[in-house]
């Protein structure tokens, strides 16, 4: 029988599956890892002795229990993204590799760039803003910064490229994570903007262009040594991992969204035509010539794990017991929840949180009430902005938030909108595993092994309430900017 080997390079792990052509799990193995933060705004992971030496022992690991008379038949690895790696001939990093939208050290980049292309044209062209999600800044911030690792590097690789051309030898790029290495990519056309991609890698040679679910190499015999997997395994090119685990639960046609609640909250929905949104990311999709809409906020299960410990420290179930005693609307506290800045819709580093309306009759509980509701009336100002592009029909929800019932119900209180929660919700590794059967021809192209196993519904009782706090948290970012912003130069 042959088996599929899915592995993601998550924020905080490596994650890996084994599963058979029907969508059963064989085996799986997570390595727990966590990023370094040398300097504020900076967030970074060393990719050899990380990403590389993980995807390493879980693939060994893994393959040891391939049943006898089995073997796997294709693997693919997806990882967070969008990041930058940049390596020598030999393909050897030569600084830690720079996360994605967490990461803001090139701020002056962004706006050196801007100026430098122009606002619209970049709007045109690339489809999305410069901002901090982007990667042309940020190969721009190590030729201004770090001038000699700028020098000596051969190629640019993102983190699930990086790994394939380990695997392959094969110096590759998959579409969807081009199309977030703005400016560098014309959207529209599924190419790289040569002109402006030219201007910003200087001698730096391009990836080849291949889409999720293509073969782009076959692993070495020295990549076989290293991970177990057998030298001439086809090798899917894969994705960042959010696409990857939007396609394991079966976000595949226009309208189908996927709601990722995790450290922080990050959207994706797949659209049938062309549309630029300067408050949202366009991006290609998964499948061949497809196209999607992203966002994503800075804050979200980080906020409550913060507010976790600063009031005492309280289990989770304790807090939980607490939030649910308080009432919808938390007796009229709003949260603001940019506390590491905001992503999408605001591109707002500068950004920070706000408590309002707060008095002593409030407890802990309102604040983690109020806390959920401040994040999901961020998610409405988001799917509001989708619907756009084209109504959302179908939206499922995944993530380790979803074990809060306060979360995911003020959701869909706040939106108006139900929730599908899939039964099997292992993650990206299962959706890179489904894209390396697809991509090997193992499994037809329309295969989904994606059931939901509940429904959350939104309750009409809440909407009027929710629909006035949703007007003052709207009022609350534009009318505290300038304070905050003052704010932030004396922090």
């Amino acid at each position: 029988m042959e088996l599929l080997l899915g592995i993601d390079m998550g924020t905080g792990s490596t994650k890996g599956v084994l599963v058979d052509t029907s969508g059963s799990v064989v085996a799986s193995e997570t390595i727990p890892h966590s990023m370094d933060l040398p300097r504020p705004g900076w967030a970074e992971v060393d990719p050899d002795a990380v990403w590389w030496q993980e995807v390493c022992t879980i693939s060994r690991v893994l393959t040891a229990q391939v049943p006898s008379g089995d073997r796997v038949g294709a693997m693919c690895v997806s990882g967070v993204g969008p990041c930058l790696v940049l390596c020598d001939s030999d393909l050897r990093p030569l600084r830690p590799a720079i996360l994605y939208g967490i990461d803001t050290r090139a701020t002056a980049e962004i706006e050196s760039l801007t100026e430098e292309f122009g606002e619209q044209n970049i709007l045109d062209l690339a489809g999305t803003p410069l901002s901090s999600q982007a990667v042309g800044p940020k190969i721009e911030w190590v030729r201004r910064n770090e001038p000699d690792v700028f020098e000596q590097s051969r190629g640019w690789y993102g983190s699930n490229s990086y790994i394939a051309a380990k695997l392959t030898g094969e110096y590759v790029m998959d579409h969807h994570t081009a199309s977030q290495c703005d400016p560098m990519y014309i959207t529209r056309e599924f190419d790289w903007n040569l002109q402006w991609a030219k201007r910003i890698c200087g001698h730096l040679p391009l990836p080849r262009l291949a889409w999720p679910t293509e073969v782009v190499g076959t692993v070495t015999a020295d990549a076989a040594a290293a991970t177990g997997v057998p030298a001439g395994t086809p090798v899917i090119a894969g994705a960042v991992d959010a696409y990857s685990e939007a396609f394991s639960v079966g976000v595949r046609a226009p309208g189908d969204q996927m709601l990722m609640y995790g450290s922080t909250m990050f959207l994706v929905q797949v659209i049938d035509e062309y549309h630029s949104d300067p408050a949202l990311w366009i991006t290609a999709g998964v499948e061949r010539g497809s196209l999607a809409l992203a966002a994503g906020t800075s804050t979200a299960g980080s906020l409550i794990n913060w507010l976790q410990s600063v009031t005492g420290g309280a289990s989770f179930d304790d807090l939980m017991a607490e939030a649910q005693a308080v009432p919808p609307g938390s007796e009229g506290l709003v949260v603001l929840p940019y506390l590491a800045g905001e992503r999408t819709p605001v591109f707002d580093p500068q950004a920070r949180g706000v408590v309002a309306g707060l008095t002593l009759r409030h407890s802990r509980g309102h604040l983690f009430r109020a806390a959920y509701e401040g994040i999901a009336f961020g998610i409405r100002q988001i799917l509001d902005r989708f619907d756009d592009a084209h109504a959302g029909t179908r939206t499922v929800a995944v993530g380790g938030g979803l074990r809060s019932p306060i979360w995911t119900q003020a959701v869909s209180d706040i939106t108006g909108r139900s929730q599908l929660i899939p039964e099997q919700a292992i993650g990206a590794s299962y959706g890179d595993a489904l894209l390396a059967g697809i991509g090997a021809g193992l499994v037809p192209p329309e295969t989904d092994w994606a059931r939901i196993a509940r429904e959350v519904t939104p309750d009409p009782a809440n909407r009027e309430l929710y629909d006035e706090l949703y007007a003052v948290w709207r009022e609350l970012y534009p009318a505290t900017r300038e304070q905050v912003h003052r704010l932030t130069t004396m922090g």
